[in-house]
């Protein structure tokens, strides 16, 4: 561990950051670790904002300190007891704003306004990402990022009876299955011609089309929204076809913006989208300042290049990674994960291994589409780069430590059929 490593300040305090504030202590770092995070609540879990949150299923009253009890346990990243014993200096509702490494500080805004300087010897970068808005001001046009945006639209659930969806990636497509399992109307919009374009092979993508149908979902595929209509208050969503959707409650999933705006000049190099440049190690251009999970870009040698990940789990072993690399001195290791993301929807699990796009093969092979639990293979290049399993969890994870290690496509086949 460097001699002159005693202060940490991590910002942002989500995934990535708490988990990188945990892996300081767990490797014996006994020096200050400043926590920042700009929402106002304590470090959560996301996944459950557009499941458990939203249907209500499963939920409790929060209780004690609602700084870190915020409703149901599955929001909890970290019990309240394993949190306290990290003593952290949290910040909550405080933004970073400015970087400036000839001087290790990084400049913060709290939430009476004013600004001060934290100091560091280490910096990891775990601002994250906000959801994209649609251009309207119209009142029950919402997005779902926060814990404030999904009890934004919970709240809206039972008066609307009814719910656009705009956008079928992942977000979309589980608040689609939320609001039908509290009973609600559902109308699906994707601009692509499947659901999870960004993610999974069009071959593959499909399924979930069918999917969302079979649960009562009324899916309009390879056509975008155009523009909001109503007085105070959506009443309409205009689609590129010239058509009109009534809606009194419009969720969009529309990606991401990633919050990197505040390290603009500071010398830490970003890239078109805004992403943070990183070397194998998760390190910036500017040598002890880390960049970790939605925001970070870095070079992965198994899947063709440099890859940005938006996973969850992604978010906690890049900020575990990043903070063992702050410490290691000569002792870094590379960030080479196998990717990893899931979904539940209706009552069935989705899970990717690796990359699920683009694709140059996909064969399944366990179960098959038409019974709604299979196994794919997703290959490009004549190797394997994903894994795909509807309903198959088991057999989905067994193939993992096929994507720990390059895997021609033949090899992949061979071991599916061992």
């Amino acid at each position: 561990m460097p001699s002159n490593l005693r202060d940490v300040v991590i910002a942002g305090a989500g995934m990535a950051g708490l988990h990188a504030a945990e892996a300081l202590r767990r490797k014996g770092f006994e020096g200050r670790v400043t926590l920042v995070g700009a929402e106002p609540h304590a470090p959560y879990s996301r996944p459950p904002l557009s499941k458990e949150v939203l249907t209500g299923i499963g939920m409790e009253p929060s209780g004690g300190d609602p700084g870190w009890l915020v409703g149901h346990r599955s929001l909890r990243l970290l019990d309240d007891a394993v949190v306290e014993g990290l003593d952290l200096d949290v910040r909550t509702g405080t933004r970073a704003v400015g970087l400036d490494p000839a001087a290790r500080e990084v400049s913060v805004t709290g939430p009476d306004g004013r600004t001060e300087a934290l100091r560091y010897d280490g910096l990891i970068i775990a601002t994250g990402a906000r959801a994209r808005r649609p251009d309207t001001d119209l009142a029950g046009v919402h997005v779902l990022r926060t814990l404030d945006d999904a009890e934004a639209v919970r709240a809206e659930f039972d008066s609307a009876g009814h719910v656009v969806v705009v956008g079928a990636g992942f977000v979309g497509a589980e608040v689609a299955a939320s609001a039908r399992a509290v009973g609600m109307g559902v109308t699906l919009i994707e601009a692509a011609p499947t659901p999870l374009t960004r993610a999974i092979d069009p071959r593959v993508g499909g399924v979930f089309t069918e999917l969302h149908r079979e649960n009562g979902v009324d899916v309009r595929l390879g056509v975008g929204v155009v523009g909001f209509e109503g007085g105070d208050r959506v009443e309409r969503v205009r689609l590129a076809d010239g058509t009109t959707i009534e809606a009194s409650l419009v969720v969009a999933g529309l990606g991401v913006r990633l919050n990197t705006e505040w390290l603009r000049g500071s010398g830490v190099e970003l890239l078109g989208d805004g992403a943070v440049l990183c070397d194998e190690h998760s390190e910036s251009s500017v040598p002890g300042v880390y960049a970790v999970g939605d925001l970070a870009n870095w070079p992965h040698p198994r899947f063709g290049g440099r890859i940005r990940l938006e996973h969850w789990t992604n978010a906690s072993e890049q900020g575990t990674a990043a903070a063992h690399n702050l410490l290691a001195g000569r002792g870094r290791v590379p960030f080479t994960p196998v990717p990893y993301f899931w979904s539940d929807q209706y009552k069935k699990k989705i899970q990717l291994l690796g990359q699920g796009a683009p694709a140059d093969e996909v064969t399944f092979v366990h179960g098959s589409p038409e019974d709604r639990k299979f196994v794919a293979f997703l290959g490009r290049g004549g190797m394997l780069t994903g894994v795909l399993g509807l309903r198959s969890t088991p057999r989905t994870m067994r193939y993992r430590s096929l994507l720990e290690k390059p895997t021609t496509w033949d090899e992949a086949l061979a071991a599916a059929r061992t």
